[in-house]
């Protein structure tokens, strides 16, 4: 999917992966209400990086393809092409999965 977003600064555009649920003995479906919000995704694109109090860019620790962790309630979410995907700052993103 190419993706018409392009993220400024020190944003990243993610589009978050849901956890498997397994339960034993059956199958359970939960209510979107009751799912935990996912904290794990994929890195879709990624802005230049910040500028320092010189003016000098700050390079960005991740790329687009990356797999991460962010925070419970970080990034703002936003539809586009009928895809839900979070928009967030480098900050909140917590780690790269690898």
């Amino acid at each position: 999917m190419a993706l018409n977003l392009r993220p400024l600064g020190d944003r990243v555009v993610i589009e978050a992966v849901e956890q498997e649920e397994t339960f034993a003995g059956g199958q359970l479906v939960l209510p979107e209400t009751a799912k935990e919000k996912p904290q794990q995704g994929k890195v879709l694109a990624a802005g230049p990086g910040r500028h320092d109090e010189s003016g000098k860019r700050i390079q960005m620790d991740v790329k687009a393809g990356d797999r991460v962790l962010f925070a419970k309630y970080a990034g703002t979410e936003v539809k586009i092409d009928g895809k839900k995907l979070l928009i967030m700052k480098e900050t909140d993103i917590l780690g790269i999965v690898e």
